[in-house]
């Protein structure tokens, strides 16, 4: 097996050093971890003195895209995988997932949710997350933007299809060949989106509509802490660069604009129809929103 390397961007986040260590823990082959400190110190400091552990310390906070990217340029596997910091693995999550992915791949392990305090899965008396669709641009009137939402009944229609493929995601794990990374999908740009939002949508609508595929891998998984008012986002946003990037990016893939695409964006919707929240005169509808608004 090749080597992963395990980028985890960071901004303000006390379950840092413990999804280091877990990732250390749980992995069974060549693994680094890249722990990239975006404009600031952990106080306790970091308290890791292994090999396979690289602290990459940014001075002036630039944002979760240049914190990816940084981690992606020091990073020596053949594999790259995106982790949020307070995220707990399965053991072995590094072979599993690279068994099964191809170079033009992003893998999406299956996502519970993480009771943090206690490390462990939560009893949130749903099903793990093992699907995502791509929502209607305009299904949120006071919101736009295409987003990755929890997809249930194609889970239960698929449940027993180990290896699939997967519409969108949330963002929070992320695994791919290096190579694709770098140099197809460019890695993660800030022009038009910002330095935050959309990660998962570039990432994979780009993926989709280049000839690749994403895919969820049911064998192995991740548990995912939901910070919400709790432990608060680390990466702070506000409200308006938000809505910015979401309306350029929904805007780009919506209109067609990515000039090395071989697919538009009506191949995906059609692949995966039907879509819920697209209309099935979405056609019609988006036409209308894309021409008369900005």
């Amino acid at each position: 097996m090749a080597k992963v390397s395990v980028i985890i961007p960071s901004r303000n986040e006390i379950f840092l050093e413990k999804t280091m260590r877990d990732v250390l823990a749980k992995a069974t082959g060549d693994v680094e971890v890249i722990g990239v400190l975006d404009g600031y110190n952990p106080d306790p400091p970091i308290r890791i003195h292994d090999s396979r552990v690289t602290v990459s310390y940014v001075p002036e906070a630039r944002g979760m895209r240049n914190a990816i990217n940084n981690g992606a340029m020091v990073a020596r596997g053949e594999y790259l995988m995106k982790l949020d910091a307070h995220c707990m693995m399965k053991e072995g999550f590094d072979e599993v997932l690279q068994a099964d992915c191809e170079d033009n791949w992003i893998v999406i392990p299956r996502r519970y949710s993480l009771d943090a305090e206690n490390w462990t899965i939560k009893d949130t008396g749903k099903s793990p997350v093992d699907y995502h669709y791509l929502c209607w641009p305009w299904n949120k009137p006071h919101e736009p933007g295409m987003h990755g939402e929890v997809w249930r009944q194609r889970a239960r229609d698929k449940k027993d299809i180990m290896i699939d493929d997967e519409m969108s995601s949330q963002g929070s794990c992320w695994f791919m060949t290096k190579k694709h990374f770098v140099d197809f999908l460019e890695g993660m740009p800030e022009e038009g989106y910002g330095n935050f939002v959309q990660e998962a949508q570039q990432l994979m609508n780009k993926t989709w509509l280049g000839g690749g595929r994403c895919v969820i891998n049911k064998n192995t998984w991740y548990a995912h802490l939901h910070k919400g008012k709790q432990y608060g986002r680390g990466y702070f946003i506000s409200k308006r660069k938000m809505v910015d990037g979401q309306n350029w990016s929904f805007n780009f893939w919506m209109r067609n604009q990515w000039e090395k695409r071989i697919h538009d964006i009506e191949w995906l919707i059609d692949k995966f129809s039907p879509v819920p929240t697209w209309p099935t005169n979405w056609r019609e509808l988006a036409n209308d929103y894309l021409v008369h608004k900005p």
